[in-house]
C-alpha cells in the first residue's frame, strides 16, 4: 500500500488496489462474506483466466484468500476478502472521496 503521512490523497491510493480489474472484484468481495469464483467472474465480466490472474495478485498482497474444495464431486474455488484486504479497500476509498470532493 502506498501511503505517507500527509499531503495530498492520491499518495493514501492503494497500489495493488487501484487497478480496475483489481479494484472491481475487491469491490465485489466487499459485498459479501465470500463467493464463488464464478459468481465474482460473472459480475465482473472477467475471463476465468483474467480472474485467476487478479485474483492471485490480491492474495499475494494478502487482501483475498482463496479456498477451493468440491460441491459434490465439483471442483469450486471461493474467494473472499481478507480483514487486511476490508481495511485496505476502505482506506482506498476514503482517498478516492477526498480527491472527488476536492
Amino acid at each position: 500500500m502506498t501511503t505517507t503521512g500527509g499531503g495530498h490523497a492520491r499518495h493514501r491510493l492503494d497500489d495493488v488496489i487501484h487497478a480496475p480489474v483489481r479494484l472491481s472484484i475487491v469491490a465485489a468481495l466487499a459485498k459479501v462474506e465470500n463467493a464463488e469464483f464464478a459468481a465474482v467472474r460473472d459480475a465482473v465480466e472477467l475471463s476465468d483466466s483474467v480472474l485467476s490472474k487478479q485474483a492471485a495478485q490480491l492474495e499475494a498482497a494478502g487482501y483475498v484468500a482463496i479456498k477451493k474444495g468440491y460441491v459434490g464431486k465439483r471442483p469450486r474455488t471461493w474467494l473472499s476478502l481478507t480483514a487486511r484486504g476490508r481495511a485496505a479497500f476502505d482506506s482506498h476509498l476514503a482517498a478516492l472521496r477526498t480527491i472527488a470532493e476536492g
